[in-house]
């Protein structure tokens, strides 16, 4: 199972406590999954039909449990892609479909509700609970996560740019700053910073899924902070392993070419250090002197090896 798929069915299986938030976020799937037809007869049938079994399952227990609606079910499968299996959650009672409507603020026109607006009525979404309920409902519908090992990215398709500002704005409320994109005639709202798709995690109640993104999260950050560690350490070694070539060359050029009997003491006690200890650091090379001489010290002798070496040879016409 995908990592959006879990989410989806852990938020499958949050049933709003108050009837308020029930109401909002039945509305959500009324704007993304329904239809109203009309029967041969002339009566209303409402519709909600969606690819997801754990939409189509919240859908038929809100129903139930809000409304008392006792709404028919049925599973079909696509004509071309046999495999596809969508679900119809129906509506028939007509005393039930105008109580719905009602309580969504929506109308009885005929035909798909994605082809109206606003999305939702500021009425049904008035308290923050039914915003957070709203958005889970939209999220069910219409919204996807990545895996977040591989990226991070959550977004909710809208047929409609207004229904994208919509959601935009309630996203907003929560601090949530989404971006909207034009993808194949659909306006995507989307949100790529990890730290903000934690807290809409939040928002909607998937606390497992937030749990596993923040336990992600965690893992690359460690992971990232010990790549940087390891960089900067191995960047040192090499840095390190460079200086020691540059400098073992000029204590080599000292020996074929003067002799260390024209070096003072501690210079000569510093250049046999170094050819003894070709991997030491600046820090190793002064402790193992008697008596132990700091970095600055040891620096400053090698510089002035450098020094007599660079010397000798600009006098001798040689490249320094």
């Amino acid at each position: 199972m995908s990592f959006s798929s879990e989410v989806k069915e852990e938020l499958s299986r949050n049933i709003p406590r108050a009837r308020h938030c029930q109401i909002a976020e039945i509305a959500a799937m009324l704007s993304f999954t329904g239809t109203i037809r009309e029967t041969k007869t002339k009566k209303k049938v409402i519709d909600f039909q969606t690819e997801n079994v754990v939409v189509a399952r919240k859908c038929f227990t809100i129903l139930q449990k809000t409304f008392n609606i006792k709404a028919s079910v049925l599973v079909r499968r696509h004509v071309y892609l046999k495999k596809n299996r969508f679900y119809i959650v129906s509506v028939t009672d007509q005393n039930d479909i105008k109580r719905l409507l009602h309580a969504v603020k929506k109308d009885e026109t005929i035909g798909v509700l994605s082809a109206k607006e606003p999305l939702v009525s500021h009425q049904v979404i008035m308290g923050e609970c039914c915003k957070k309920a709203f958005i889970r409902g939209v999220f069910l519908c219409a919204g996807s996560v990545t895996n977040p090992e591989k990226s991070y990215h959550l977004e909710f398709v809208c047929p409609l740019e207004e229904w994208a500002k919509q959601i935009q704005e309630i996203l907003r409320i929560f601090t949530i700053e989404a971006k909207i994109i034009l993808r194949k005639n659909h306006f995507i709202v989307y949100v790529k910073e990890s730290s903000q798709i934690s807290d809409l995690l939040g928002i909607m109640e998937a606390y497992s899924g937030m749990m596993k993104l923040e336990n992600v999260r965690i893992m690359k950050e460690m992971r990232n902070t010990v790549n940087r560690k390891v960089n900067c350490e191995t960047a040192n070694i090499m840095k390190t392993a460079l200086a020691s070539r540059k400098q073992i060359a000029d204590i080599m050029y000292i020996q074929e070419h003067m002799g260390f009997q024209e070096l003072s003491d501690d210079l000569e006690e510093i250049a046999l250090a170094r050819l003894s200890k070709p991997e030491a650091s600046l820090k190793e090379l002064g402790a193992s002197l008697n008596p132990p001489v700091g970095k600055s010290g040891v620096n400053h002798r090698l510089r002035k090896l450098k020094a007599i070496a660079d010397m000798d040879r600009e006098k001798k016409g040689g490249v320094l």
